[in-house]
């Protein structure tokens, strides 16, 4: 088969058969769905007509799966434009938690539960140490967005957290260190270490852990309690990368790891009858650019796995970001440091509003000759269009 698949043409190919030898949960099987039939006319249509040369067009409607490739773009922006009246003039870090190998198949067998631990020892591991005079002493805020994949789709939990640089003090003063990150990265280390096995041992104390899989092994006592010991005898490595230039570099950073899927369309370079082969990063050779090459029913394996638990949260904000903080106390910061608001432009915009300033492209005029089109109804059966009529 040639090159330019998609994901979609992937699971068309691949997901009936593997279907008949995997066990799926509910989410995986709707994710699924969504991605195979999004923008096949299974979800609606829209269709107009251009009231001066008489042309229809038809639009099928996309599935808004938060795990389909076609669906997280306009999302995404919105997201984005939305933060605009969060940031800051002030020192922003990008901060990554990540937990050894070792512990993902436990994690895969108690997603929801573990998932949750990683926000929790993450969070609490920059709120504590933030508050902490040695440090900074100074309330921060911070976003945390799960990722649970590598680049060749491998299971690889790990917390990206965006963290303001700087913070208010008990007597509402700003407080930063300038550019300089303020938490020694090895005391972020051993804490988010010790938060997250003091979670993880409390819910094997209380029997709330599962063990499916190559997690069966970890049923037993002892084979348990040698992992902990493993993991607290490791160095957890965390990642802190230079601040930002600038709140607006910061917002279109925020863009490129919220909405984020474990792959996207332009990294599949081609499928085969057996095969599909994409573009990863090599993280072994300086991050180079590789092609792998898997079975079709590997990658879909290998997909299904970051399809999260039902009405997961993956994007949650702390501290001065918090819904119930951020109205008062970010007027409160920006005004402290005499920096500008920044505007949402696509607040109160209706999507063809939103697509023209994003896009460039008027989606209420006619493709062929630019006249007005306006909408006759979403039931494709009530005509029947002859091909020279459809732009």
């Amino acid at each position: 088969m040639s090159a330019d698949r998609t994901i979609q043409d992937v699971f068309n190919r691949f997901y009936p058969e593997y279907t008949k030898t995997h066990k799926l949960s509910a989410a995986q099987r709707k994710a699924a769905y969504h991605i195979r039939n999004c923008k096949t006319g299974a979800f609606g249509v829209n269709v107009s007509v251009c009231e001066e040369c008489g042309c229809i067009s038809v639009h099928y409607n996309s599935c808004r799966d938060r795990c389909c490739p076609m669906c997280q773009e306009f999302p995404k922006e919105k997201w984005v434009d939305a933060r605009r009246e969060d940031v800051l003039d002030a020192p922003y870090f990008h901060v990554v938690f990540t937990v050894p190998e070792e512990l993902n198949p436990v994690i895969y067998s108690n997603q929801k539960l573990l998932y949750n631990a990683l926000y929790h020892a993450s969070s609490d591991t920059l709120r504590e140490l933030a508050s902490d005079s040695k440090y900074l002493g100074a309330d921060i805020g911070y976003i945390c967005i799960l990722h649970t994949w590598g680049s060749e789709m491998n299971f690889h939990p790990h917390i990206h957290a965006v963290v303001l640089g700087g913070g208010l003090d008990s007597k509402n003063h700003w407080k930063d260190n300038g550019e300089e990150f303020f938490l020694p990265i090895r005391v972020v280390s051993r804490l988010f270490r010790g938060k997250y096995l003091a979670e993880l041992k409390h819910l094997w104390e209380d029997g709330k852990l599962e063990f499916h899989g190559s997690a069966e092994c970890f049923k037993n006592h002892y084979a348990f309690k040698e992992l902990l010991d493993s993991c607290y005898s490791k160095e957890w490595i965390p990642y802190c990368k230079k601040p930002f230039d600038g709140a607006e570099s910061v917002i279109k950073y925020l863009g490129k790891y919220t909405h984020r899927i474990a792959i996207s369309n332009y990294r599949i370079k081609s499928m085969t009858d057996s095969t599909v082969t994409f573009t990863a990063k090599d993280y072994k050779n300086q991050g180079q650019w590789k092609e792998v090459t898997i079975t079709g029913e590997e990658f879909i394996r290998r997909f299904l796995m970051h399809v999260p638990p039902k009405r997961f949260v993956r994007i949650r904000h702390y501290g001065l970001l918090s819904s119930r903080n951020k109205n008062r106390k970010i007027t409160l910061c920006r005004n402290l440091l005499g920096c500008k608001k920044y505007l949402s432009r696509l607040k109160d915009l209706d999507a063809p509003a939103i697509i023209r300033l994003l896009y460039n492209k008027d989606v209420c005029k006619c493709s062929s000759c630019g006249g007005r089109i306006i909408p006759v109804g979403a039931d494709p059966s009530l005509f029947r269009p002859e091909p020279h009529m459809l732009c």
